[in-house]
């Protein structure tokens, strides 16, 4: 009887836990599940809204990728990208090519000296004579310097660069975690800095990497401040120089002076002296940080704010600067620290941050008033951050924001009823941005017909998405940016800091179609620099009789989910255009002069490109060429 009664116990322990199992995982599996797409109330059909949610959060749908996502789910799919940590194994191989990509702001300061410097160091050496320098367009004056950086080996700036694009190239194209990189591209441009500015240059890198990326998805005051105390934000808007009215810049012998222990012993006193000998121009209160955080980052150019608003927020802001790194960033200021001990400054209010540098004698300890808040004197670091918190907090900044990513993600001109909710969203999640994605997708706005494939692809999205589209290979990223800046979007280089406008009527007009079309013929005819195609790959290696055959075909590959027949009407006539035919086939291939110091050391790839020749176009690359430069691929 006890050893039955055993039994019995033993049993039903099996089958409570089998019961548990199997009621409790359905459950689980729902709780995954924190949206509920109304894409059918909107008339998607599943394929359809699988489509949709390509184009809006990738940079275009890869062969057979509706399959995958429908056969996911579409709920699941989202929300995996937003979990984010997809292996990238193929990725990472890429990448692996690209030793730049990890380095700190010191290291990159130290490992790549500035053009000039590098002219200077050859010169010095004999290398070129010194009247050379203007002479930047001769062969002659390249070929030594592609000898003398070699022979001393010298890392040189536009290195960095080409390591720097080609992987923001590589990412969007490969991986796996396409809402990751199409957020970082978003935010980038958000906060925006340019390479154009020769300081930025060695910081845009780690910008990207340790300030942009990791926080695309978390609260947006963690990522305002961590763009405001970025050495690239920093030296881009000129806050890095930005000091108080209490500053003591007046060395008489212009020399940067920093006072120890023994000289003076109240913090308030001491001092960095500009060492540059036009003191005024870099003396005093410095508002372009201040402006662009209210009226491009946060508030919006209604935001309420006035220009005293603006000059209070930038002497909140004085003293935030860049700690000494290398001998052209500070290196003197550095020994200077070094000789009064940074631990007894921080001691006195100084403040370092990894690479951010608050230098308190900088500061204005003045009243300040922003937006109706009172700043009280001697507030010192800790009121620069409440001030961007606040900024951050605001409700126009909510209204601001939600409405940027809503004509990103959705239409040019989004609902007011969808940035409303996004903007609740953002007030009342203290300004977590995946909450307000997830608003945004859920929302029947987002799945409204008339958002449809209603924006506009950039170059970038439209280049991207075509390589994705066609399974290509891009074994030479570099040279893809090179395409990107001649169809009008140099990534990394819009000067202004608004970033690349989002619109159609920036990306569209006469000259632009049609670069866009000779794009697509390129890349079809495997004329596009830097990348592979294998169009009878797509097509399982079946080959189409004709081109009315191909262009049904790849017009069904390349546009899924979309009404055929108006579009197969509307390219078919292309096919035989003689005119649009001698437009597409006059490629300038005329090299370019070398009018820049810095395209002096853009040494790599010379031979390669010297030899490289047109080919002929076959009937399906035309066919393919024409559907990708056609307006119905360049929409998403």
């Amino acid at each position: 009887m006890v050893k039955n009664n055993f039994l019995f116990i033993v049993l039903a322990g099996l089958l409570v836990k089998a019961f548990l199992f199997f009621s409790f995982k359905p459950q689980e599996e729902k709780k995954l599940s924190v949206f509920h797409f109304p894409y059918q109330s909107q008339g998607l059909t599943e394929r359809q809204a699988a489509a949709h949610l390509l184009s809006r959060f990738t940079y275009g749908a890869t062969p057979g990728q509706i399959d995958e996502v429908v056969k996911t789910g579409l709920e699941n799919w989202f929300e995996k990208q937003l979990q984010g940590g997809l292996p990238d194994d193929s990725l990472d191989k890429r990448l692996a090519n690209y030793e730049f990509l990890n380095l700190s702001n010191t290291e990159s300061v130290n490992t790549f000296p500035k053009p000039l410097k590098i002219l200077k160091m050859a010169s010095d050496d004999g290398v070129i004579p010194k009247d050379s320098v203007q002479l930047i367009d001769k062969d002659q004056v390249r070929l030594r310097l592609s000898q003398y950086v070699k022979s001393k080996n010298i890392h040189t700036q536009p290195q960095l660069i080409r390591s720097f694009v080609s992987q923001r190239i590589l990412r969007a194209t490969y991986s796996n975690n396409q809402l990751q990189e199409v957020l970082t591209g978003f935010w980038f441009n958000h906060f925006n800095v340019a390479l154009t500015k020769p300081q930025v240059i060695h910081f845009a890198p780690a910008y990207e990497r340790d300030v942009i990326r990791p926080n695309v998805l978390g609260k947006f005051s963690q990522l305002l401040i961590a763009t405001a105390k970025s050495p690239a934000m920093l030296t881009y808007l000129d806050n890095f120089i930005s000091s108080g009215e209490n500053d003591s810049l007046a060395n008489p012998q212009g020399r940067r002076r920093l006072q120890s222990d023994d000289e003076e012993s109240d913090s308030s006193k001491i001092s960095f002296v500009n060492k540059n000998k036009n003191t005024k121009r870099n003396k005093g209160l410095n508002e372009n940080y201040a402006r662009e955080v209210m009226e491009l980052h946060t508030l919006g150019v209604d935001g309420g704010y006035t220009q005293a608003d603006v000059t209070n927020a930038a002497r909140l802001l004085t003293g935030w600067s860049i700690y000494p790194m290398g001998e052209e960033y500070g290196g003197q200021l550095k020994k200077l620290i070094d000789a009064v001990g940074e631990g007894k400054l921080i001691e006195r209010g100084y403040l370092r941050d990894g690479d951010f540098f608050f230098i308190k004698s900088r500061h204005d300890a003045k009243e300040k008033n922003v937006l109706g808040k009172s700043y009280p004197e001697n507030g010192g670091y800790q009121e620069g951050v409440d001030l961007l918190n606040a900024l951050a907090h605001h409700v126009a900044t909510a209204n601001f924001i939600s409405k940027k990513m809503a004509t990103y993600f959705v239409a040019d001109h989004p609902s007011p009823l969808l940035i409303n909710k996004m903007s609740k969203t953002f007030l009342e999640k203290d300004g977590d941005i995946k909450q307000v994605m997830m608003t945004m997708v859920n929302a029947p706005e987002f799945w409204n017909k008339d958002a449809v494939r209603q924006k506009t692809k950039s170059p970038f999205e439209l280049l991207v998405s075509a390589a994705r589209s066609l399974n290509a290979e891009v074994y030479a990223p570099f040279q893809v940016f090179k395409t990107l800046d001649k169809m009008g979007q140099k990534i990394y280089y819009y000067q202004a800091p608004t970033g690349f406008p989002d619109r159609a009527d920036y990306w569209i007009n006469t000259g632009a179609l049609l670069n866009r079309m000779n794009f697509g013929i390129d890349i079809a005819s495997q004329k596009l620099r830097g990348v592979k195609v294998d169009l009878l790959k797509l097509n399982n290696y079946q080959e189409p009789e004709n081109a009315e055959a191909a262009l049904k075909t790849y017009a069904k590959l390349l546009l899924p989910e979309r009404d055929m027949e108006p579009t197969i009407k509307r390219l078919m006539p292309l096919l035989t255009d003689p005119s649009l035919q001698q437009q597409l086939l006059k490629q300038s291939n005329q090299k370019e002069r070398y009018g820049k110091i810095d395209d002096l050391f853009d040494l790599d790839n010379m031979d390669q490109e010297d030899k490289w020749t047109e080919k002929e176009s076959s009937m399906l690359a035309q066919v393919v060429g024409i559907i990708i430069g056609s307006p119905e691929f360049q929409r998403r």
